[in-house]
């Protein structure tokens, strides 16, 4: 044993003066999460023009028809919010895509989807508030002419009787100087 501790020492002060060979981690190009591409395909439909965002509509929907998925139902449903003349029916099938997509989604892009949902609702409410006071506002303006026009009859009707008491009054009053004369 006593023969074999220098040769031990030797090995282990040979390992110490090799200086290890530094290991090279590769990490993977850092790709951008789904929700990302999302948000920056937000900031791009917000450059688009009216035009644009119609050609863009289309091209989303037929991408959507080709490859189905949940980060392409939600661009769909995000350039379909974006254009003015879509419907919310549209929009809200879009995000259905997505919903139904199951638990594999990217929570990222759950987590928007549901976003649009609420911003989709709240859209819904005020066109219906919108369409309920514009309602209203008619109402009112027909009860304001309804009252107006009572008024206006109201008025002639007091003119005229007004004439009519002039005329009596200035009947009675030549009634009143006749018998005087006669006297």
């Amino acid at each position: 044993m006593r023969r074999l501790a220098p040769a031990f020492a030797l090995a282990l002060a040979g390992c110490a003066a090799i200086e290890p060979a530094a290991i090279r981690v590769s990490t993977p190009a850092v790709s951008a999460s789904a929700a990302e591409e999302v948000l920056a395909y937000v900031t791009r439909l917000k450059s688009l023009d009216e035009a644009a965002l119609a050609a863009e509509t289309t091209r989303q929907r037929n991408i959507a028809r080709r490859s189905p998925s949940p980060v392409t139902s939600l661009k769909l449903a995000l350039a379909l919010v974006a254009a003015p003349t879509s419907e919310d029916v549209d929009v809200q099938t879009a995000l259905d895509a997505v919903g139904r997509s199951g638990p594999g989604t990217d929570p990222g892009v759950a987590s928007l989807a549901g976003f649009l949902q609420g911003v989709l609702a709240e859209r819904r409410r005020l066109r219906e508030t919108a369409a309920s006071a514009g309602n209203r506002a008619r109402d009112e303006k027909r009860a304001h002419d309804a009252t107006r026009q009572r008024a206006e009859g109201l008025q002639e009707k007091n003119l005229q009787l007004q004439q009519k008491l002039d005329a009596l009054t200035d009947l009675e009053k030549s009634l009143a100087t006749r018998p005087a004369q006669g006297k």
